[in-house]
């Protein structure tokens, strides 16, 4: 079944997933689902996924954690796709009629903060991966969590941690505006303008996004103020060498689905001259394989008691 409305238009969310999520590249779609996997069933483990359940996959994107489901458990697990994207649940729709599990799926539109299209007390577990982050009232969404589960249904959730970008660019240009870089040497200020187009450069903006303006601890304040009991989190943290993905893919891609790619940024944010010198020098960086980058997940269970 569905409740929602056609739409084919793209939006920034299908845009990032289908597209921009990996440089609109399919052996480096691949890589990404192998890599975005792991988190979904660390999710579903998180539920104590079982045969028979009625899961409850709130902003499912391409349908990843839902489809999961359905592979692991089997034929007798019902999953309720909800998604704000009306193009990413048509793409859902359209993936379920190919795999044969339409009849285990129902389809939603609508936000985490407003989930109308689901009964009280009507799933045993929810799922989301990579939700909260972009939703604006995030306890109202937990809220709705709670309300939607049955009494000791679970939920666990993936979500990034992004503020610690934000300090980096905000830190950034306060170095700028103080003068603490070479006279005379654009590469930082330039540098700044690249990044500010993808996170926020002072505080006030940061505390002002819903991508930036929340933490870890954050999430399980919502969580108990929401009613929840159980409640665990663990924050993983992954520093590394970024992926040798080659340069002409890798500003095809965005850090996430309100950041425009890099390759966006340059064309318009800059003229010939500015992006002809920033791109040697951010090229130089990223082909030396010296280029560190982190990643921060937070995995949050909870029970309805």
């Amino acid at each position: 079944m569905s409740s929602r409305t056609n739409n084919v238009t793209h939006d920034n969310w299908s845009t990032w997933i289908l597209r921009q999520r990996h440089g609109d590249d399919r052996a480096q779609a691949r890589n990404v689902r192998v890599e975005i996997t792991k988190y979904a069933d660390r999710v579903l483990d998180s539920v104590r996924l079982q045969s028979g359940m009625t899961l409850a996959d709130i902003g499912t994107g391409d349908g990843l954690v839902g489809f999961r489901a359905i592979e692991r458990a089997g034929a007798s697990i019902s999953v309720i796709m909800t998604d704000i994207s009306p193009p990413l649940l048509e793409h859902a729709e359209e993936t379920a009629r190919k795999l044969g599990v339409s009849g285990q799926c129902a389809f939603v539109q609508g936000s985490a903060e407003q989930l109308d299209g689901i009964a009280n007390a009507s799933v045993d577990a929810a799922t989301m991966r990579a939700v909260l982050a972009y939703v604006p009232d995030k306890p109202a969404a937990m809220r709705e969590l709670y309300r939607i589960l049955k009494p000791g249904g679970r939920f666990a959730m993936a979500e990034p941690i992004l503020r610690d970008e934000a300090l980096e660019v905000c830190m950034l240009k306060r170095l700028v505006d103080e003068g603490a870089f070479e006279a005379g040497d654009p590469f930082f200020p330039l540098l700044l303008r690249c990044r500010a187009a993808q996170f926020p450069d002072t505080e006030d903006k940061l505390r002002s996004l819903p991508i930036t303006n929340y933490g870890e601890r954050d999430l399980v304040r919502f969580a108990m103020d929401a009613g929840f009991t159980d409640i665990h989190l663990e924050l993983h943290i992954d520093v590394r060498t970024e992926d040798s993905l080659p340069w002409d893919m890798f500003i095809r891609t965005s850090p996430h689905p309100l950041a425009p790619p890099l390759e966006e940024i340059l064309k318009t944010e800059f003229t010939q001259s500015e992006r002809e010198y920033l791109e040697v020098r951010m090229r130089a960086i990223f082909e030396s394989g010296k280029q560190l980058g982190a990643e921060r997940i937070a995995y949050l269970t909870a029970k309805r008691p």
